[in-house]
């Protein structure tokens, strides 16, 4: 098998997969209006997709290390498929919930990917690998939203003649055609990664399946808890609460800043849409490349350490800011953190997995991710009804726990 071939092609998956994801998520609240949907209702359809994230990453993954990435992969992007033709058809608020419950239910394909990643590259290479996903992120939820907007754009719908009442239709099923290209991608091009033998019965996996059933099970937090590849209890706990406290302080911004940007800097809602584009140029850039260069001169220790600063200190400052510029600078220094987080994190995450757990281990680790953008949304606005600046310095200050523990993983150098 051709590694790098290999890569690519899970790259090339994943990332248009989150173009289908990007392109239809600034969309839900506009589309959601025109069935009188509450807030309260449009708040439910955002998190009902990461609320489903959280139980079942952990159980795809264990899936793809008894039976294959592959089967999982076609799987899930076969269900994403489905998922957004209801989506583009949807007549009522029910049929959007359903829609992003069943997207949710079948989003195993990004921890998979993760396996597989972990799977093909070595010890050393593991955090360029993972940036690859990280670069698949940030171009999707770069084009995404521009593709989206050109796809309701009144000139394309004038010239396809699309009415009116059914310009969110084409964007969700615009989603499906991606989605059905990468499991055309996945079953064409991916090979397989899990051998095909059955591994013998380990004694802290005698109980197969029901070892990991999702996060509401005990199983999830035994194998959460136990001892992993380092030989210390505390280390997995520690890098999986990480990645639950990045992805709740990003999480937090989708209903806090928009809100911020336009009632104290003053920015129309176009602004704000390039403001969180840039957030995705940044990811691109980093991950799909920069990251690569950092991680030959520093251990990912110390690029997790920096980009806990970063990403901390940049969240807190953004309630300092009274101008544009000012809004952009702490933006981007917060979306510099974030993108040395995510593929130095995954990666240690990784490490810390036997090699026939990788796809349980980070599973849990998405669920995890998950469980921050549940609650992260919900966070922001609660706090932005308080005072508009507070959701910024109340969750910089939470999130000096990861610069704490970055610290202490660089201190005592207890990551391979």
């Amino acid at each position: 098998m051709n590694k790098k071939v290999a890569l690519y092609t899970i790259f090339l998956a994943v990332l248009i997969d989150l173009i289908g994801f990007g392109l239809v998520l600034p969309l839900i609240p506009f589309y959601a209006s025109q069935f009188d949907a509450s807030p309260v209702a449009i708040g439910l359809i955002f998190s009902v997709y990461s609320f489903a994230q959280l139980i079942f990453s952990p159980i795809w993954g264990s899936i793809s290390d008894h039976f294959g990435r592959r089967p999982v992969m076609l799987l899930s992007t076969f269900g994403v498929f489905l998922a957004y033709i209801l989506f583009g058809l949807a007549g009522s608020v029910t049929a959007l919930f359903i829609s992003r419950l069943a997207a949710g239910v079948m989003a195993g394909n990004i921890s998979t990917a993760q396996a597989y990643v972990a799977d093909v590259t070595s010890h050393e290479d593991r955090a360029k690998g993972m940036g690859l996903i990280g670069a698949a992120f940030g171009i999707g939820f770069l084009l995404g939203p521009a593709i989206a907007a050109a796809l309701i754009h009144p000139s394309f719908r004038n010239f396809f003649h699309i009415p009116y009442e059914h310009r969110f239709s084409v964007p969700g099923f615009f989603a499906a055609a991606l989605s059905l290209v990468s499991f055309l991608l996945v079953a064409f091009k991916l090979p397989e990664t899990v051998s095909k033998n059955p591994s013998p019965v380990r004694p802290e996996n005698e109980n197969g399946f029901r070892i990991r059933l999702g996060i509401f099970s005990k199983q999830f937090w035994k194998f959460l808890f136990k001892k992993h590849r380092s030989g210390l209890h505390f280390i997995f706990p520690v890098l999986a609460a990480c990645m639950f406290l990045s992805s709740f302080g990003q999480a937090s911004l989708y209903t806090s800043f928009p809100l911020f940007s336009q009632s104290e800097i003053g920015l129309a809602a176009e602004q704000v849409g390039i403001l969180f584009a840039l957030m995705g140029a940044v990811g691109v850039v980093m991950q799909g490349g920069v990251i690569r260069l950092l991680v030959k001169k520093f251990s990912e220790r110390v690029l997790f350490f920096t980009g806990t600063i970063f990403m901390a200190s940049g969240m807190g400052m953004i309630a300092l800011a009274h101008s544009k510029n000012s809004l952009l600078l702490f933006l981007t220094l917060m979306a510099l953190g974030w993108s040395l987080i995510l593929p130095t994190l995954s990666s240690m995450i990784s490490k810390e997995a036997e090699p026939h757990e990788i796809g349980a281990t980070m599973g849990i680790s998405q669920s995890m991710g998950s469980l921050g953008r549940v609650l992260g949304p919900v966070w922001g606005g609660w706090l932005y009804g308080l005072a508009h600046r507070l959701p910024f310095l109340v969750t910089g200050l939470i999130l000096l726990l990861m610069v704490w523990a970055g610290l202490a993983l660089t201190r005592k150098k207890v990551c391979p």
